[in-house]
């Protein structure tokens, strides 16, 4: 089997290792570094802007939860003042004083 090469096909390869090795080269170099790290430094800056915007929330869910805990006692307390009160209907009251 003979193998055919192409000036245009090797041309190809050639440009094509060429790229390859200069993006290797722009990637890992002193700029790009920079650039990483640029990038990098604002997601953290991002994240802390995150987690106190999360805390703040989480914090206002507590203080929400307590609160509606709260009303639900005292509306408890409230009906359980009302059970204790023998309260008769007034059918039944009329009833009672006829027999």
């Amino acid at each position: 089997m003979k193998l055919k090469f192409s000036k245009e096909k090797t041309g190809l390869f050639a440009a094509g290792v060429l790229f390859g090795t200069a993006g290797v080269n722009l990637l890992s170099g002193k700029d790009a570094k920079r650039l990483y790290t640029g990038c990098t430094a604002a997601v953290l800056r991002a994240k802390k802007c995150i987690m106190k915007t999360v805390t703040t929330v989480q914090e206002n869910c507590e203080d929400i939860y307590a609160d509606a805990k709260q009303i639900n006692e005292e509306r408890e307390q409230d009906n359980e003042i009302f059970e204790d009160i023998d309260i008769q209907e007034p059918e039944e009251a009329e009833e009672g004083g006829n027999a």
